[in-house]
């Protein structure tokens, strides 16, 4: 074998270089080294000719030696896994280049923008002091030529022969027009000229700065800066003065012909309105007023005498309108005989509270209502329609017997045909029976007694009957003319019968409305709901209402939204007679209110704007009706007079007056309730921040408070009570303002003791010795000095004692030492009376 066997030698192949070290001290060293290359894998001849440059991995020919499959793809995911990374980071480096490039251009555009307003400002600085150099130029120049021109007109002045004779001498005329100063010179038209360029330039300075004009185009930058000065004129502005320049050229303005106008002049008109309507100037109006001995400003009123007699002295003419011609447009046509129809009775049950008036009229409708009642009683005005057995369709209103609900069965009272009166067989005639009567009488409307809760033992219709007698009313069993049936709510006894008494009553009345015209109505009751808005229970008396009619109703107006029965059905028109809820209104009417429909929007709401001003007038008329001397008195009164200060919400408008009348009842010459406020709908923020300012309980009636108020309460410590039946309401605000009366204070006497002798105790004073005669003497009692019968001292002990002992008390028959507090007029034969004081709680 070789040395080498068969293998090649060691050595530096063709990639080798030499490199120079360079070390400290001069010293170097070349170095050779071999530079390697990657291994290039060359496919073998008869490879695919598909472009794939990945061999398979189980060609073994295809693949470098010494490297499996395994290895090989764990190379070749590498590989894709590199080129996928370097594309990306490629992708990268492009994109943040462009943001560079980009970041770089901005740079740059925001540096040459800069650059740009630079020299811009540069420039107009330069040419500012450019034109101010030129304008103190031109001064100069001027002065300059004016003292020429004086000292050229004083030589001439001094030289007159020599002036006189020039043109004789031909030498001096040649030197004179050398010298440029001759009258005829060559100089005299190049001067003109000058002057009339600097008067050009002049004027055309003067025309930016001065020229109430604007010329040429309206840069930012001038806009920004306000170069051209504040506000422009206008060109109507510029028309009008060209005008009057024009007319005043051609010798003056020529008259105008007088218009004559109408004016329509109400009961009370300001001057500035006075003179608009007439249009004319409002000082030429108080010119007018003055020389009529009227000193009146723009602002004051005048009345509808005053302004007749200002329109006539201008030449117009007067139309009296009134402020109340906006009811007007409320249709007040009368109805024509052959289009008026029959239509249903309203029916209004009274009676005295719990004597079945709810439970009878549940027997009529076969259902349920006075369950859902709160407390079982009827504090909402009800309106119901029953159809009978025959047919007949009857309107109900159920009106409360309770005393606060007076004017709540007034206006009950005010819209019904016919008034079922409801008597307790047990119970007779009590006191809002007698006020149902009353109100059945003002309202002139016929009446039937309906003799319920026949069906217990000691029922007794004799007594209702006879003690109906005592206010006049008379029924058919007596020889009188009102109908009187006996029923029984619970048993249905009698039910028949007194709705044959109705129907017999409702056809003698000849009931007839025109259904084909504009609705009118009444408004039974008025709730402020939370999900629906303000809602009106409102009984239709006449026409019919649909929905999406336009209507006013007392100081509100609306456009009836949607229409709802009493069985809670959407119904889409409400003939008359029938009671409906209507919503729609722009806010919570008055019950008792009239409903009126109008052809449009702005008749109905002028119409409430007038009734609400009209309203606000008449409270403020009432309230400065007053004199001093009353007010003084007033305040007297008052001094002494503590007040409850409540706020009150409830559901409904009728219940929230009643509370009020009830509240209004509460009180004596010591103390009264004072409603802040009364509304409709939930507790507020707004109610809780009056009750806090003036220490006031929230009273909500069928009503809560929302969440914000029920904060704001705990945060402020504002009390919020709840009720739903008002005798519980009117009950607490009786017992609180029965707190705020004085306790009677009442004396029980206790003892007497006469004094027998009396001694000088040194330290203490005079002390007399006495003996109680009658009851005991007590240290902490109130004592009486009496001689001869006459109290002559009130004070208390200052010591009781008996022997050397303090005592708290000493009975009859012992003798004791007493010594008054700051007293000591005693002698013997005085009588001490003893007392005790005692406080009286006192209620309303």
């Amino acid at each position: 074998m070789s040395d080498n066997d068969g293998k090649k030698p060691l050595g530096l192949r063709g990639g080798a270089g030499n490199v120079k070290q360079s070390f400290s001290h001069g010293r170097t060293k070349n170095v050779v080294v071999e530079t390697k290359r990657k291994r290039v894998v060359v496919p073998k001849p008869g490879a695919s000719k598909s472009g794939s440059a990945s061999p398979k991995a189980g060609d073994p020919s295809r693949r470098p030696a010494g490297i499996s499959d395994a290895e090989l793809e764990r190379r070749m995911k590498a590989l894709a896994m590199a080129k996928a990374r370097e594309a990306d980071d490629q992708a990268k480096r492009e994109a943040e280049e462009r943001a560079r490039e980009e970041e770089r251009e901005r740079r740059k555009a925001e540096a040459e923008a800069k650059e740009r307003e630079e020299r811009e400002r540069e420039e107009a600085l330069r040419a500012k002091a450019e034109e101010e150099e030129r304008k103190k130029r031109e001064a100069e120049e001027a002065a300059k030529r004016d003292a020429q021109q004086k000292a050229a007109a004083k030589e001439k002045r001094q030289q007159p022969a020599a002036a006189s004779q020039a043109p004789a001498d031909p030498s001096v005329a040649q030197a004179a027009e050398a010298r440029g100063a001759g009258p005829t010179g060559a100089r005299k038209p190049d001067r003109e000229r000058d002057n009339r360029n600097n008067d050009t330039k002049q004027n055309r300075g003067k025309g930016r700065g001065d020229d109430n004009r604007r010329s040429g185009k309206l840069s930012l930058n001038d806009a920004l800066s306000g170069r051209d000065g504040g506000r422009q004129r206008s060109i109507a502005a510029m028309r009008r003065k060209q005008e009057k320049a024009r007319q005043k050229a051609i010798g003056g303005q020529q008259q105008r012909e007088k218009v004559v106008r109408e004016v329509q002049l109400p009961e009370i008109i300001t001057v500035a309105e006075l003179a608009n309507r007439m249009a004319e100037r409002v000082a030429d109006v108080v010119k007018s007023l003055m020389q009529n001995g009227i000193m009146a400003t723009q602002n004051q009123s005048i009345d509808a005498d005053t302004a007749e007699l200002i329109i006539e002295e201008f030449g117009h003419r007067v139309q009296r309108v009134s402020d109340a011609d906006v009811e007007q447009a409320i249709d007040q046509v009368e109805d024509k005989t052959e289009d008026l129809q029959a239509r249903p009775p309203v029916i209004t049950i009274m009676g005295h509270v719990d004597h079945g008036k709810t439970s009878l009229l549940d027997a009529i409708r076969k259902a349920n209502v006075v369950s859902g009642e709160a407390g079982g009683i009827t504090q909402h005005i009800g309106a119901y329609q029953v159809t009978t057995d025959s047919g007949a369709v009857l309107s109900f209103l159920d009106t409360p017997g309770h005393a606060a609900f007076t004017s709540m069965r007034a206006r009950g009272a005010q819209v019904t045909d016919i008034v079922v009166l409801v008597v307790a067989a047990d119970d007779a005639v009590m006191p809002q029976t007698i006020e149902a009567i009353a109100h059945a009488k003002a309202a002139k409307v016929p009446m039937i007694v309906a003799i319920n809760k026949c069906d217990k033992p000691e029922a007794n219709a004799v007594k209702v009957r006879t003690d109906l007698l005592q206010h006049e009313v008379l029924v058919e069993e007596m020889g009188g003319d009102v109908q009187d049936v006996e029923v029984s709510a619970k048993t249905g006894k009698g039910l028949p019968e007194l709705l044959e008494a109705i129907a017999l009553q409702a056809e003698i009345l000849e009931l007839q409305a025109n259904p084909d015209r504009a609705a009118a109505g009444a408004v039974i009751e008025a709730q402020l709901d939370v999900g629906r808005g303000p809602v009106a229970t409102v009984l239709v008396q006449n026409g019919t209402l649909k929905r999406g009619d336009i209507f006013v109703v007392g100081e509100q107006w609306g456009k009836v939204r949607a229409l709802i029965n009493d069985k809670g059905d959407r119904v889409e028109e409400a003939g008359p007679s029938v009671p409906v809820e209507v919503l729609g209104l722009n806010g919570t009417p008055e019950a008792g209110d009239v409903l009126n429909v109008v052809e449009t929007e702005a008749q109905a709401r002028e119409i409430a704007d007038y009734r609400a001003h009209a309203a606000k007038e008449k409270r403020a008329a009432a309230g400065a009706a007053t004199t001093l001397e009353q007010l003084m008195a007033k305040a007297k009164e008052d001094k002494n007079v503590a007040e409850l200060p409540i706020v009150v919400k409830a559901d409904v408008q009728g219940s929230a007056e009643a509370i009020v009348q009830a509240m209004e009842k509460i009180g004596n010459d010591e103390v009264r309730v004072r409603v802040l406020h009364h509304g409709v709908g939930a507790i507020t923020e707004t109610d809780i921040g009056l009750a806090e300012a003036s220490g006031a309980p929230v009273m909500g009636f069928n009503v809560r408070a929302n969440a914000p108020a029920r904060n704001s309460a705990n945060q402020k410590g504002v009390e919020i009570r709840y009720y739903s039946v008002i005798y519980d309401l009117v009950d607490d605000v009786k017992k609180a303002a029965s707190g705020l009366l004085s306790a009677e204070v009442r004396e029980n006497f206790i003892g007497y003791a006469s004094i027998r002798e009396v001694f000088k105790v040194s330290n203490v004073g005079k002390v007399a010795g006495c003996l109680v005669t009658e009851g005991v003497a007590r240290r902490s009692a109130g004592v009486r000095l009496l001689r001869d019968d006459v109290v002559i001292h009130e004070g208390t002990l200052k010591t009781l004692k008996r022997f050397k002992d303090e005592v708290k008390e000493v009975i009859s028959g012992q003798e004791c030492g007493m010594a008054f507090e700051n007293y000591d007029d005693i002698r013997p034969g005085d009588v001490i009376e003893i007392f005790e004081r005692e406080e009286v709680e006192r209620s309303l």
